[in-house]
């Protein structure tokens, strides 16, 4: 995605709105902010791709981007929700990544090109906590439908794995 480098403002100003179900890591190191447009009257369009269709967050996102850009000064914002093309685990940064397995929560292994790598067996999803290898995923399904449960084998810590989708 391209940045209007005059649009910096806005972009910081996205930065410091971070995800409500991960408070480590912002909208933007999510890469959920897909475009971000001044208008020479001085309105603002920002378009923001959830991470999957019906996500509860979503509500909350759009609401704590319109404050922050409002509380900026920035008073006739407009957030359009971007569908198309649906958000992927491969635009969350790589700072975005650092974040999450800091926060406890192991991020995407590889790429979320091949779909099929859904129903594939579990990626070698290193730990958070110790950084080994030997984790075992425990459920499919987290603490929010886009990740996993694992458990370390060797630290014997449960943790999220951010699923690749």
């Amino acid at each position: 995605m391209v940045r209007n480098p005059e649009d910096s403002d806005i972009w910081n100003i996205l930065a410091s709105v971070l995800d409500p179900e991960v408070p480590a890591v912002s909208i933007v190191e999510l890469g959920m902010v897909r475009f971000v447009e001044r208008e020479h009257s001085g309105n603002v369009r920002v378009g923001i791709s959830p991470t999957y269709t019906g996500c509860p967050a979503t509500d909350v996102i759009v609401r704590s981007a319109r404050e922050a850009l409002e509380g900026a000064g920035f008073a006739h914002t407009e957030i359009q929700t971007v569908l198309s093309p649906p958000w992927t685990t491969d635009w969350i940064t790589e700072e975005g990544r650092a974040k999450l397995e800091a926060y406890g929560i192991a991020p995407p292994v590889g790429s979320s090109a091949d779909k099929r790598s859904l129903f594939a067996p579990s990626p070698a999803v290193r730990c958070p906590r110790c950084k080994s290898l030997h984790t075992t995923r425990v459920s499919n399904f987290g603490s929010t439908a886009c990740k996993a449960l694992f458990q370390c084998d060797d630290c014997l810590e449960p943790f999220d794995y951010f699923k690749c989708l």
